[in-house]
């Protein structure tokens, strides 16, 4: 008998769930769970997203974490140079982190505090802001308390009320979904603040709203976020990830 799924599990369907729909695009997730989950979602429900071994190349088939893509059929050539020709045609829905993000979607992965003191260094600005105004972004967020904020210390990557500045420059410009630990989140209200779009199981409206610091729109009976089935289980545990690498994001 499959065991039940557990927490991981639930965000990895979450996250592959936000490229139902995208068809021939560049699935580029960063990161071991955004990795898998586009990883599943090819294996499931998408079967035309392009794939890379998240180094230089294209591959078909299910390419396990840590793979060697030599083993599987090579369908391109992609280095990271050739990735800004993917961001600017728009073919690219783009899974990033967020140390900080806020109601409007605004992320923040470049410093903590002020930007040119510091008090904690990030990774930097890094492709972010290309890819807001350039093709769909969800965000993976392991730990909904500490990366939901009032307001963020650096935009990297422009929220709504941003990109709306922007005009015509902006209007690529998505984010699909934010996959947290406690829940999954849109921006599809008529002011396109941030909305609870589904709650994990196990969790209660209680946690989301002790965890959001700032006002979210909540339906007054948001649904279950989907439970992974046997066949996905089956991929996460035997295929993509036997060893269990994307459970250390929930320590």
């Amino acid at each position: 008998m499959t065991e039940p799924a557990t927490l991981d599990e639930i965000c990895i369907a979450a996250i592959a769930d936000a490229f139902r729909g995208d068809g021939e695009v560049l699935c580029n997730p960063m990161g071991a769970v955004p990795v898998i989950a586009g990883r599943l979602a090819r294996a499931t429900f998408e079967p035309d997203l392009m794939l890379t071994d998240t180094i230089a190349y294209a591959v078909a088939g299910n390419l396990p974490l840590g793979g060697d893509p030599a083993d599987f059929p090579v369908e391109a050539y992609m280095p990271f140079r050739s990735i800004f020709d993917q961001v600017w045609s728009g073919k690219r829905h783009v899974v990033m982190g967020a140390s900080q993000i806020d109601r409007w979607g605004n992320q923040n992965f470049a410093a903590i505090g002020p930007y040119r003191k510091p008090k904690a260094q990030l990774l930097g600005l890094r492709g972010a802001p290309g890819n807001l105004i350039n093709h769909a972004t969800t965000y993976w967020v392991p730990n909904q308390a500490r990366s939901f904020s009032p307001s963020v210390d650096v935009v990297s990557g422009p929220g709504y009320d941003k990109a709306a500045e922007l005009g015509r420059s902006a209007r690529f410009f998505e984010i699909r979904r934010v996959v947290t630990n406690l829940g999954v989140y849109d921006f599809d209200t008529p002011d396109h603040s941030m909305r609870l779009r589904s709650i994990h199981p196990g969790v209660d409206i209680d946690q989301v709203l002790e965890a959001t610091p700032f006002e979210i729109t909540i339906p007054d009976d948001p649904p279950t976020s989907r439970v992974p089935d046997a066949e996905d289980l089956r991929l996460i545990r035997e295929v993509f990830d036997p060893d269990g690498v994307r459970k250390g994001e929930f320590r």
